[in-house]
């Protein structure tokens, strides 16, 4: 039988740096977006160095029977696997968030066994930042894990690992079919590696009923679950567009009340994040209300159109580029900027003392410099990109989406973990 590559995700560079400190590693996420292969890359990046590594899915009972008693029982559980407590151990448990207090048990796990170093993971956020109070600060670094970035896709595809500077036509072509297929059907690390086109979908499909429509409705305690799936159709449908909670009350008969809190669970849960308005100080012209998208395309793909199109629309490319951007620089770095007169400019990037203004257009053709020139005036900036799949580069702030790491210059600007 063929041995299963486990693909290298770019995190683990960051990770790694952290490895051997004191701290206890957490690794957030969605469920699908490869947080246990990062376990397992990270397990055997430990036994070829021959450090004492030990990994638990609490998903089997018997690990987690084991870990609910405390972590005196972990204890007991690597002596009897022949481990010396004498030295650093290292523990890797995926999905932490099942034990029924991972709070405490990591609190204690730190304070008393410091030749213990743990890197877990978690997939309902929502879940385990409830549970992880105050009592874990300086004792966890966060690393929030997303599905594959463009340049990880092209390695799960079997492409090049690096971009030149320069490309042929032929290559640039390439790209922009592989990009096509990333907008079309997301960045699910599973998703990338099935050749068929209706495999594909299929498995999309299961994720939305798996993961959308089961593990999340239980955790909202959705009691209107055909209101719930309603919600989720609509939101997919305005991926990209202004949040109008009132509309969206009125579309699946919810209270507002409710809709805000299937909002804050979603967003929780890493399926969709509101992206704020940008502005140095409030003023009436500008839009308050925060835009919505989701951070995989083709989970809202499949949800607004029951089918996967052929056809790339622009509120999907527009969804492909914002994860793509989020993997690149963060999602706190990310606002919009629209004034009450229809001005618009889809993202604004702020970072530290930079402000970026960036267009998307699936056809360079269409891009129009008037709300640039305006945001560019008023801000006195001058730097700005517009990001597209088609057409032709007639300037240089005209880039592809893979290139949209040239945006800003040093990644020393781009978040890694948070303590």
């Amino acid at each position: 039988m063929k041995e299963k590559v486990i693909y290298k995700r770019k995190i683990v560079d960051e990770i790694l740096k952290y490895l051997y400190d004191p701290i206890t590693i957490v690794l957030y996420g969605a469920r699908q977006v490869g947080k246990t292969f990062i376990l397992y890359w990270l397990k055997n990046y430990l036994q070829e160095k021959s450090q004492p590594t030990y990994y638990l899915d609490l998903e089997e009972r018997r690990y987690l029977e084991v870990l609910n008693q405390g972590p005196e029982n972990l204890k007991k559980l690597l002596v009897e696997n022949g481990f010396d407590f004498k030295k650093r151990i290292f523990v890797l448990i995926d999905e932490i968030q099942y034990l029924e207090n991972p709070t405490n048990f990591l609190k204690l796990a730190s304070d008393h066994y410091p030749n213990l170093k743990l890197v877990v993971s978690g997939s309902s956020t929502f879940e385990i930042r409830k549970k992880f109070e105050k009592a874990l600060v300086g004792r966890i670094l966060v690393f929030e894990i997303f599905g594959l970035s463009f340049e990880e896709f092209l390695i799960f595809k079997g492409y090049s690992k690096s971009i030149e500077p320069v490309l042929t036509k032929i290559k640039e072509g390439q790209l922009n079919e592989l990009f096509r297929e990333f907008t079309l059907y997301g960045s699910y690390p599973k998703i990338a590696l099935i050749p068929e086109k209706d495999k594909k979908e299929k498995y999309i499909w299961q994720i939305i009923d798996t993961y959308l429509r089961k593990d999340i409705r239980d955790l909202a305690d959705v009691k209107e679950i055909e209101k719930f799936n309603k919600l989720l159709e609509t939101l997919a449908s305005q991926s990209g567009k202004l949040l109008n909670i009132e509309e969206l009350s009125n579309t699946c008969r919810l209270a507002k009340q409710t809709v805000e809190r299937y909002l804050f669970i979603l967003e929780q849960t890493y399926v969709i994040k509101l992206v704020k308005p940008f502005f140095k100080n409030l003023r009436s012209e500008l839009f308050k209300t925060p835009k919505i998208y989701f951070y995989d395309s083709g989970l809202a793909h499949l949800l607004w159109l029951k089918i996967i199109s052929p056809q790339i629309l622009g509120e999907v490319f527009e969804t492909a580029v914002f994860s793509q951007l989020v993997k690149t620089f963060g999602k706190g770095f990310l606002y919009y900027w629209r004034t009450k007169d229809k001005k618009e400019i889809d993202f604004i990037l702020k970072m530290k003392n930079k402000i970026i203004p960036i267009e998307v257009k699936i056809n360079f053709a269409s891009f129009s410099k008037r709300p640039l020139n305006y945001f560019l005036e008023k801000y006195k900036l001058k730097k700005y990109y517009c990001i597209g799949l088609k057409g032709e580069k007639k300037e240089k702030e005209f880039i592809s989406p893979w290139e949209i790491s040239k945006i800003s210059g040093s990644p020393k600007d781009r978040p890694t973990g948070q303590a």
